[in-house]
């Protein structure tokens, strides 16, 4: 360990009581301040021993107390990387007097646990963590915890938190027995020291919660979450058939439902549920059938806006066989008075469920807010024929023949066999990552681009643009951008001087093409591709592609025009529309 322990100028600041300013003014107008030992020219690192003697020497004032000490030799000790274990490791060792190893460091925490309490002293060095670390370490705010557990444990017993960080939920609730999980070892072990400092029977487990459940089986009276959002790689297709989706199989693109479903499958029966969602999560198309099982069997009682926190809090119960769903559920943005509102069934924000099974399922509160103020269906309404109009609903032209023409034709597997077509088959599972967008399954049937990533593990098969990429369903299209090949998926690459691309796409999608084998499994190798010349596979390379566009627009026009019959009803009850002629 380095014992000569660094300060930042925003530390010399706290110890001495002046702003960071003050100590940027000494720097400049003092040729004998302490050059830097560390850190960077945006953020330099001093030598605590050299400015405690230059702070001496030009009669500053200061104090450095034993809790700076022992942080400051913390930070000194490990890079930035591993501060969190370092802390960690110090929280053991006041709980166990285990885990320090460097004497120094060792008798300045014992001191700071003499002066606090060995609890408190954890705690001030933890604040120190999470003060250092602000930027990259996310927090739940201890205004919203605290709700939390009013609303959700009020009373302890034993909680779950399978997202738990450093322990702020369960830190604020009154529980006799905990049960963590998180997949960053650091936070885990320094949330399980505060819970043992405060003599809170603890159990740990270090892994990802969806793809690995270090609980499963087990229940809690109550369960804590303020999961991770927007992590599109959650293991959607390696979790395809997990039981914990009692309400549905979450959408990959819906990882907050599968927290919803995990924390359920931890709760007893008639236990509570507290999770902080994004505000999307409560209005999402693809999460729709989730939300209306989770309303029909009255599992979600609650949706309360927190705007400071930039979250809704969804509050659920685990239903329980012998009583009777409640017919309401509570949305609303107004937290004051939420406590008094939630214990009310008649509350005024409280809201039929049957009024919420439509085609939206919409739970945010911002809806009800605008149902409130009255909705402008009208320029609703026209704003949507407006958009349906807009959309170019011709079908592509094609010219219908008085005599059927046969061509001969070969296979796809033989295509392969002359070289006329490369073929490569996605690997069946992706490692999670930022490296490389991802192609999936999804994205090729909606015709958009690459919506995942993953990381780059040598073993991707990488598309570019020319590419055929096809499904086991039929599903064809022509790559428009480099990316890696989802799982499930096939990429097609042609030689151009023998074979359209466009023309290999509609070939694959044609059912006229597919063999019968008598299966439900294509075999895409038997799959029949006319032999035509290459400039008459280019022109039928662009009808295919004209039609595989029209496609796309019907689907639009489909989902607008569904928009338009619902304002349009809406508007005729509500008064907003009238008969036209």
């Amino acid at each position: 360990m380095n014992h000569d322990a660094t300060v930042s100028a925003a530390d010399i600041a706290r110890l001495v009581d002046v702003g960071r300013a003050a100590v940027s003014n000494w720097r400049r107008r003092f040729d004998d301040f302490p050059q830097p030992v560390g850190g960077s020219a945006a953020s330099p690192l001093f030598s605590l021993d050299e400015i405690e003697d230059w702070l001496r020497r030009n009669g500053k004032a200061f104090e450095v107390s034993t809790a700076e000490r022992a942080w400051q030799a913390l930070r000194s000790s490990v890079d930035d990387l591993r501060l969190g274990e370092e802390v960690a490791r110090a929280g053991l060792f006041l709980a166990s007097g285990s885990g320090v190893d460097d004497p120094a460091l060792a008798q300045l925490l014992s001191r700071l646990a003499t002066e606090h309490g060995a609890a408190d002293a954890f705690e001030l060095l933890v604040a120190r963590y999470l003060d250092a670390h602000s930027r990259r370490l996310a927090v739940t705010p201890p205004a919203v915890a605290e709700l939390m557990v009013r609303l959700a444990c009020p009373d302890g017993g034993v909680v779950f938190d399978p997202a738990c960080g450093v322990g702020t939920l369960p830190m604020a609730t009154a529980a006799h027995e905990v049960f963590v999980q998180d997949v960053d070892r650091a936070a885990v072990m320094i949330a399980a020291c505060r819970l043992t400092l405060r003599d809170t029977d603890v159990d740990m487990v270090n892994a990802d919660s969806l793809r690995h459940d270090g609980f499963a089986g087990r229940l809690a009276d109550a369960v804590l979450c303020d999961p991770p959002v927007n992590d599109r790689t959650w293991g959607h297709e390696e979790l395809i058939g997990d039981p914990r989706w009692e309400y549905g199989v979450p959408p990959r693109g819906e990882p907050e439902l599968a927290w919803v479903q995990h924390c359920l499958a931890h709760v007893e029966p008639g236990g509570m549920v507290a999770i902080l969602m994004p505000p999307t999560a409560a209005s999402r198309r693809p999460g729709r059938r989730i939300r209306a099982k989770l309303l029909r069997t009255g599992a979600l009682r609650a949706v309360i806006a927190l705007p400071e926190a930039n979250s809704d809090l969804w509050l659920l119960c685990r239903p329980t066989p012998e009583l009777r769903p409640p017919s309401t559920v509570l949305i609303t943005d107004r937290v004051d008075g939420v406590e008094a509102a939630w214990l009310d069934p008649a509350a005024e924000d409280a809201v039929r469920i049957i009024d919420l099974l439509d085609d939206d399922v919409d739970v945010s509160p911002a809806r009800r807010r605008q149902l409130a103020q009255g909705p402008d269906i009208g320029r609703e309404f026209a704003d949507a024929v407006d958009r349906f109009r807009e959309l170019d609903l011709t079908p592509p032209d094609l010219a219908v023949l008085v005599e059927h023409r046969s061509a001969p034709t070969t296979t796809v597997g033989d295509l392969v066999r002359s070289g006329a077509l490369g073929v490569r088959h996605a690997p069946a599972k992706l490692t999670p990552g930022d490296d490389v967008p991802v192609l999936t399954l999804d994205d090729l049937a909606e015709g958009r681009p690459a919506g995942e990533r993953a990381a780059d593990t040598g073993d991707l098969v990488m598309i570019a643009p020319g590419d055929v990429v096809a499904a086991p369903t039929g599903m064809a299209r022509v790559a428009t951008e480099v990316a890696a090949l989802g799982p499930y998926l096939t990429a097609y690459r042609v030689d151009e001087q023998q074979l359209d691309a466009r023309f290999l796409a509609g070939a694959l999608r044609a059912s006229t093409a597919r063999p019968s084998t008598g299966s439900s499994r294509l075999d895409v190798r038997r799959t029949q591709v006319p032999r035509l010349p290459l400039a008459e596979q280019r022109a039928c390379g662009e009808a295919f592609e004209r039609l595989l566009a029209f496609e796309d627009r019907l689907r639009e026009a489909a989902a607008i025009g569904g928009t338009v019959v619902r304002l349009g009803v809406d508007g005729l009850v509500e008064g907003s529309l009238r008969p036209g002629r």
